[in-house]
């Protein structure tokens, strides 16, 4: 099967097993960004999780986080941030969008607090890499060791439908975890996966080593301190929150149809000519042999409300805004 495929299933079988927050396709590097994309990122829900789901769905910005804004006394936006202006305007609007801070003008200044203390709501973090087919392992061994040695996810695992053999484990850090996932029926709630090596734990609270470029004879590397990490765990547990798995699009097409979320787990785009759940972005048009122009347009699929329904994460929470709206015209 495709790697989009099997990544799709995959999410949906394992939040149909728990209550982790799932993610897909994140930055996990801290030196060089975007230079490490987690496949799947699985966030265990902290002692302070409903407290995270009352503020926003959305993801609040990072520069708001270590903003100097408390929820007492409202202070000048200026004052409050420790970066550059653009990005901390940026973030001041953003973070009153989504219902983070609240504001107020006073004499032509606009000043804010947040309306709840930012709260200790995750717990593990743990990346998934996947490769269905070990027969094409691709930047594998390179991606998994800077997993290892940068030390941003409390678990490193490696998730595919290969046979797995002692040749292919010695090729891999032997902190990662392997799984060997079985599919017989075509339906995620029905995957089984084998656990073939369990993840060793990382060092995330210890300073990491993160891999740039690699030259003859030599690889650049940048030492990331705890402190840096500490900030990147916190803006992926944040993406993650945000943004999570449900990101596919379903195509204008009339061979692609919405499988049954309780036979699937979810709601996937699955293509009857190609016979297997597509990427659409990538693949679905008119240049496809398969394509029927649908005639009420794309499928009618609310991916949002399903999420909500079926994770802790909540689409429209009440939000923890303590002043009226339209206070601010006063000033």
């Amino acid at each position: 099967m495709s790697e989009f495929a099997f990544e799709l299933e995959l999410c949906a079988h394992l939040e149909s097993r728990g209550d982790d927050l799932l993610a897909r396709q994140l930055g996990a590097s801290v030196a060089d960004p975007g230079g490490r994309i987690l496949d799947i990122v699985a966030v265990e829900p902290g002692p302070e999780f409903d407290e995270r789901a009352a503020i926003t769905s959305a993801v609040i910005p990072d520069a708001a986080i270590e903003a100097d804004v408390g929820t007492g006394r409202a202070r000048y936006w200026k004052d409050a941030f420790d970066c550059h202006p653009e990005r901390a305007r940026s973030a001041t609007e953003r973070a009153c969008e989504i219902g983070f801070f609240e504001r107020e003008h006073r004499k032509g200044r606009e000043y804010v607090r947040q309306v709840a203390r930012y709260p200790d709501w995750f717990g593990r973090i743990v990346g998934i890499e996947n490769k269905p087919d070990l027969g094409r392992p691709g930047d594998l061994e390179a991606q998994l060791r800077t997993d290892v040695s940068l030390g941003v996810v409390d678990e490193a695992i490696l998730a595919t439908e290969s046979y797995v053999t002692r040749a292919h484990l010695n090729r891999i850090p032997d902190e990662v975890g392997v799984w060997r996932v079985h599919r017989d029926s075509g339906s995620a709630l029905e995957f089984e996966v084998e656990i073939v090596r369990e993840p060793t734990p990382l060092a995330v609270d210890e300073p990491g080593v993160e891999p740039l470029e690699s030259h003859a004879g030599r690889t650049d590397i940048a030492v990331v301190d705890a402190d840096a990490k500490r900030r990147r765990r916190r803006r992926l547990a944040e993406r993650a929150y945000g943004k999570g798995w449900r990101t596919y699009a379903f195509p204008d097409c009339g061979a692609c149809r919405a499988t049954d979320a309780d036979a699937m787990g979810a709601t996937l785009p699955y293509c009857a000519w190609n016979g297997r759940v597509i990427d659409a972005g990538a693949e679905c048009g008119p240049a496809c042999g398969g394509y029927e122009e649908r005639p009420d347009g794309e499928a009618d699929v609310d991916l949002e409300g399903e999420r909500d329904r079926r994770t802790p994460w909540v689409a429209k929470p009440d939000g923890k805004r303590r002043r009226q709206s339209g206070l601010d015209r006063f000033g």
